[in-house]
């Protein structure tokens, strides 16, 4: 469009995202930078403040190791982690971020975070490894610590509400990345001699639970659309784990979290004829080999006894709160006194849970008359999401750090920078490194921090500003801003613009997408099931709509941003069916079921399923990495690095 400005901004370290692991990055990019005359730039296409999964808040830091009390390792973190992935991990991933993360948590008590402490002074945990915080700030406490290290020191610059769509390449390396504002008519083109992809996951890939006005109200941020997927596939970079989709159980309808219910109230769930589907359906665990014998049982077992219920017809599922409640205040019960302040207490505690958080589910709570200390409320099951730091592991896969290699790790782990990808100069972190779940907020700070502090020096030893090709970055201009010249030449062939036969609406577009993932790739409607027949119709299906995509439309610059969000979702998805495919079990019943290959195969799944897209001959390969293990030869705890 000839009213698009082009914006070119040339710098060293870029960093995309503006979440927890965009913030982490900055804070030790800055540090570094500044000792070695660098310039780093952080793009968010929202504004830090608020952006990232822990926007809205949260009521608890999900990753706390607690090494210096001396009750944990990271060995047992990373057995944790591997047992809740039915074995799927990479060891030297999670404990690179388990041995930093406490340091990263104790920052965010530095700069204000509210951290409940007892009596004594020490840490609430709200289970073994889980702290609970006052956080309906939390993200802003954390964006403020960001912006004053880059911002503060001199070295760094931010832009906010700019939406980067794809990378740039020079040859196999990355070269940085295109973008435009939702602001302004601009074309942006960040030119880096590293990148460090914090993109967020991806969220209504699928069909939503919720449907309607309540479309917008996903238990994982809603405006996450895939675009560290979309980003490192484009590059070319080799990806992980992406049959590893998370289903987690919620609140039913406002998608409020559980955990301070199961972990802090020690609640129970119970389905609606108060039968205890954990201890009823116990025997189905065996089926799953070694992880149905693991404590705590992995969560996508735990969500499969529920759905075993559902499917018998003996739903709703309900957390009994007004049990949990009651039973906590019992032990108070000779004291009327106590025992009403305890109840009080109590209430407060199970309302702020929400209102740090889920205010959607406060408000539901309200508007349905459920007071938590006297009625059950519902639970259910999500929609899939795809998300690389909760209890999913898709993402992209990265090299770990060198001090953690063994003999028999080193030439399948590690190419030469932590958290580098297979792509030269592309750098992740977050939900957009794969294989290393259960980091969360905190790990996911302290994993930016990781990959920002070897992306720096990855600088240092080839600083060299990539080369870009003037004639194909105005070919990417007006690919990237196709939509928009689409909307204005056939506006005018109906009268209602968001029904014409020469373009699709990105909101259509979306609803053609959840659909077919959730019929052929097993959504909420498929009760999780697919099998290969239904896969292959799905990737028929998403053929066409990849074809379709050339056929957006877009009225304006929000639209815009609509129309690449849905193009980076049906990638995700892409990559999604393809690797479910790839791999002949049912690994994670819970989160999806294939029923032409319903049981654990050992032998020979015991693997990572990886995919690549080669951006030179648009074709995908799908492979298998062993899984390996780094604490067996070891007889000591590995060395803890300076973050």
């Amino acid at each position: 469009m000839a009213d698009f400005e082009t914006v070119v901004v040339e710098t060293d370290l870029l960093i995309l995202g503006g979440g927890m692991a965009a913030c982490g990055a900055a804070v030790e990019a800055a540090y570094w930078a500044k000792q070695n005359g660098l310039k780093v730039t952080l793009v968010d296409k929202a504004a830090v403040d608020r952006s990232g999964a822990v926007a809205m808040g949260l009521s608890a830091i999900n990753q706390y190791v607690g090494l210096k009390d001396g009750k944990n390792t990271v060995k047992d973190y990373v057995d944790y982690v591997r047992n809740d992935l039915m074995g799927i991990t990479r060891e030297d991933l999670v404990a690179n971020i388990a041995r930093h993360v406490d340091s990263t948590v104790h920052l965010f008590e530095k700069w204000g975070l509210p951290i409940w402490k007892d009596p004594e002074g020490k840490y609430v945990h709200e289970g073994r490894w889980q702290l609970m915080i006052n956080g309906e700030s939390y993200k802003v406490v954390v964006a403020e610590a960001a912006k004053n290290a880059l911002l503060g020191s001199g070295v760094g610059e931010i832009y906010e509400r700019i939406f980067i769509v794809g990378p740039l390449m020079d040859g196999d390396r990355c070269a940085g990345a295109a973008g435009f504002s939702v602001r302004e008519n601009k074309f942006y083109i960040f030119k880096s001699k590293a990148t460090l992809v914090a993109m967020g996951g991806a969220v209504h890939v699928f069909k939503p639970r919720s449907s309607g006005e309540g479309m917008g109200r996903a238990w994982y941020p809603p405006w996450n659309s895939g675009s560290s997927a979309y980003f490192t596939l484009k590059a070319g970079a080799e990806m992980t784990c992406q049959e590893v989709r998370f289903i987690p159980v919620r609140f039913k309808d406002a998608y409020g979290p559980v955990g301070a219910w199961f972990l802090l109230f020690q609640s129970r769930a119970t389905n609606s004829e108060g039968g205890a589907y954990m201890v009823e359906r116990k025997p189905e665990l065996e089926k799953w080999g070694p992880y149905g014998r693991v404590k705590p049982i992995p969560a996508n077992l735990r969500n499969y006894l529920g759905m075993l219920d559902v499917m018998e017809g003996k739903g709703p599922i309900y957390m009994r709160t007004e049990e949990a409640i009651q039973k906590i205040a019992e032990t108070y019960k000779d004291d009327p006194k106590a025992y009403k302040k305890k109840m009080k207490e109590l209430e407060s505690e199970a309302w702020e849970d929400f209102l740090d958080m889920t205010i959607s589910q406060a408000l539901l709570w309200a508007s349905t008359n459920v007071q938590p200390e006297e009625r059950s409320s519902e639970i259910a099951a999500a929609e899939p999401y795809f998300i690389g730091s909760h209890s999913g592991a898709s993402g992209a896969w990265v090299s770990g750090p060198e001090d953690l290699q063994t003999d028999g790790t080193k030439s399948d782990y590690f190419w030469g920078y932590a958290n580098m990808s297979t792509v030269p100069g592309l750098f992740c972190a977050g939900d957009a490194s794969g294989a290393s779940s259960h980091k969360f907020s905190s790990g996911s700070h302290a994993e930016g921090r990781i990959a920002a502090k070897d992306a720096v020096r990855y600088i240092v030893e080839n600083n060299k500003m990539p080369a870009l090709d003037a004639q194909a970055i105005e070919a990417l201009k007006v690919e990237i801003l196709a939509p928009l010249a689409t909307f204005e030449q056939y506006k005018n062939a109906t009268t209602d613009p968001e029904v014409n036969p020469n373009y699709i609406k990105p909101r259509m577009f979306m609803f053609r997408l959840q659909k077919i993932m959730d019929e052929y790739a097993g959504g909420i409607t498929a009760q999780f099931t697919t099998n290969e027949s239904l896969l292959k119709k799905g990737l028929e299906l998403l053929d066409f709509l990849k074809e379709d995509a050339a056929k957006l439309a877009a009225a304006n610059t929000h639209e815009l941003m609509r129309c690449w969000e849905n193009v980076h979702r049906m990638w995700q998805a892409e990559a999604h069916v393809r690797t479910i495919l790839f791999r002949q079990e049912t690994r994670w019943p819970g989160y999806y079921f294939r029923a032409d290959k319903p049981t654990l195969d050992q032998e020979n799944w015991l693997v990572f399923a990886n995919c690549r897209f080669d951006p030179k001959t648009g074709q995908w390969e799908t492979k298998s990495r062993p899984v390996l293990r780094i604490f067996e030869s070891q007889t000591k705890e590995p060395a803890k690095a300076s973050v």
